[in-house]
């Protein structure tokens, strides 16, 4: 796998992952498991959402990808 989100968005997913979870724990509600999601992807750095689109936000891998194929 290669690290398709930056470091800021893998902070912000991480932050908000853990505010869904909270808010289901707090409201006793099951759409607090959709916060694993976030959670999950921001604290591994790798989105399989973006592998289709081509997308990454993460610089770093970007330009070693990008030097390594030349």
């Amino acid at each position: 796998m290669k690290c398709n989100v930056g470091s800021i968005e893998r902070k912000l997913r991480i932050v908000a992952g853990l505010a869904i979870i909270a808010g289901g724990i707090y409201f006793e509600s099951w759409w607090g498991a959709i916060g694993v999601m976030p959670l999950l992807t921001g604290s591994t750095g790798w989105c399989p959402a973006y592998v289709p689109f081509g997308i990454s936000t993460n610089r770093r891998c970007d330009v070693k990808d990008k030097s390594t194929t030349e």
